[in-house]
């Protein structure tokens, strides 16, 4: 991040965005249903290719469930206040090809990962956090939550207070990850780098 990107100078979304950070180590202290509806909002506000919404989630805020379901998930770090998990609803993908259904497939699963990126975003500005976990055994998940054959867990997502204050992670400088027009071709300016 560049002196002139410093989350002090950005517009509040823009600040929420290059804030937020992994949280891994949460304060034992349950999350306000309110928050939560007001988390599930943004989270279903992400894109969607072709309006599909090939999603579901399952948000688990019983404490003994919350649990189990992290016995199952070796990247769950630490003792989130809920977990939710992410899946693709199989559902939305019939009645075509199978090349088309499959195709929906793919993309429906950049879908639900927008849609966690939007859940851990609002998580984030609501002074929460989370983490995107995709290490779990798919048959316990299904089973702890009864989940039924076309929904298709897909990513598990601690959320909690944070324990202790979280810096963001460093990043690549933009001249190393962005080319314009071309690739290798670094300056914006349009000259050749």
């Amino acid at each position: 991040m560049s002196a002139d990107d410093s989350p002090g100078t950005l517009p509040e979304i823009l600040r929420v965005m290059c804030s937020r950070t992994v949280l891994r180590n949460y304060a034992p202290k349950p999350v306000d249903d309110a928050l939560i509806e007001q988390m599930l909002t943004g989270m279903l506000a992400a894109p969607t290719a072709s309006n599909k919404q090939a999603w579901s989630f399952v948000v688990v805020r019983d404490p003994a469930r919350v649990r189990r379901l992290r016995a199952f998930a070796p990247g769950i770090i630490g003792s989130p206040a809920l977990i939710v998990v992410a899946c693709v609803d199989k559902r939305r993908m019939t009645g075509v090809s199978a090349e088309v259904s499959q195709k929906i497939y793919e993309t429906a699963k950049l879908c639900v990962a927008m849609a966690v990126e939007n859940l851990l975003l609002s998580a984030h500005a609501l002074n929460l956090g989370g983490c995107p976990v995709g290490s779990f055994r798919e048959d316990a998940v299904r089973l702890l939550l009864d989940l039924p054959p076309f929904i298709e867990p897909m990513l598990t997502v601690p959320i909690g207070h944070p324990a202790h204050r979280t810096t963001p992670s460093q990043r690549r400088d933009k001249s190393e990850v962005i080319s314009y027009d071309v690739w290798g071709h670094r300056d914006a300016a349009g000259k050749a780098a």
